[in-house]
């Protein structure tokens, strides 16, 4: 009996050893939690990243949260960012460098008034836009470049940038006759606010061919020098699609996730359930791994800045697919 009791208590013991083993990752996210980032949070509530042997730490971010920053300063181990603003900050001295993209598509778009006489893209100039700064305004001003429009003020050949809140109230107030929106949030906040979908004019950068890559994942490229740390990280980046894919297969469920994870309250169940079916749009059609003509895209839709490129050469080194390789093969 003591032989039997000794067993049970030894194979106890490695058991709490194995839980407690579990290898500790840290995400920082782009943004506050929300249907953006579900599946995230769906692969930490179904066990996907436990199934993994690891124990993920998800970091909402917000209006004062750079998430390049955080990642800097040793605050998380991989991050979710936009590629302009990564290639950005590769390109001043921070060796970003993507790993995985679960967005396919870009969600960036521009929302005008109808009535303002806004037709085609043409119809900006002489206007005031409402522009996202923070890194999300790269885009933008690269379609202006690609245009030839000034974003030097209104003019006959150009147009008055106004430093847009995460807000929509610039375009309800009729202080910008178009605005940043994305397809998943913004837009419906708008016709939340009573807009009828027919007064409005959309852009979306992916029709317009300047559309740059979205929440990829990104880690500093002096850890991936570390054999254990990418093997976190190819177990994570499994997991982060496991969770993805179902999130995409199952939204209303994935959303319902994401508001048990919500711990502002903020959220309400018809907008995530909205955001989740927009967000499963952009995500579509990515396994994860990131694709080679997307990026060169970007890259060339980020140099096409006229006198003020986002980038000023071609970055080397920007990304991998190890890690994908490894996680999805």
């Amino acid at each position: 009996m003591k032989k039997l009791l000794s067993g049970a208590v030894a194979a106890l013991t490695l058991a709490a050893g194995n839980a407690f083993a579990a290898d500790e990752v840290t995400l920082q996210l782009k943004w506050v939690t929300q249907a953006q980032f579900a599946g995230y949070y769906v692969a930490q509530d179904k066990g996907f990243y436990e199934e993994e042997n690891l124990d993920v730490t998800i970091l909402p971010g917000g209006p004062d949260i750079a998430p390049t920053q955080v990642i800097a300063g040793g605050g998380a181990d991989v991050t979710v960012e936009w590629m302009p603003a990564a290639l950005a900050a590769r390109e001043k001295g921070l060796p970003l460098v993507n790993i995985a993209q679960p967005f396919k598509s870009s969600g960036m778009m521009l929302t005008c008034w109808k009535d303002a006489g806004i037709e085609s893209p043409e119809d900006l100039k002489n206007r005031t836009l409402g522009v996202w700064f923070f890194g999300n305004e790269f885009p933008f001003m690269s379609w202006m470049s690609q245009l030839g429009i000034s974003t030097e003020g209104k003019s006959e050949n150009g147009v008055e940038v106004l430093k847009q809140g995460f807000n929509v109230d610039p375009l309800l107030q009729r202080q910008a006759d178009c605005i940043s929106t994305m397809t998943y949030n913004e837009y419906w906040q708008v016709i939340d606010a009573g807009v009828d979908p027919e007064e409005l004019v959309t852009f979306k950068y992916e029709d317009q061919g300047v559309a740059t890559l979205e929440d990829g994942l990104y880690v500093l490229e002096e850890n991936l020098a570390d054999p254990e740390f990418s093997d976190k990280m190819v177990r994570f980046v499994r997991a982060s699609m496991k969770g993805w894919k179902y999130a995409e297969e199952n939204p209303d469920e994935a959303a319902e996730i994401v508001l048990d994870n919500d711990a502002t309250g903020a959220q309400t169940e018809e907008h995530q359930k909205r955001m989740m079916g927009e967000i499963a749009k952009l995500t579509a059609g990515s396994n994860g791994a990131l694709d080679e003509a997307d990026y060169q895209r970007t890259v060339s839709t980020l140099l096409a800045g006229g006198s003020d490129p986002v980038i000023t050469k071609e970055p080397e080194g920007a990304w991998t697919q190890d890690i994908t390789d490894k996680a999805l093969n």
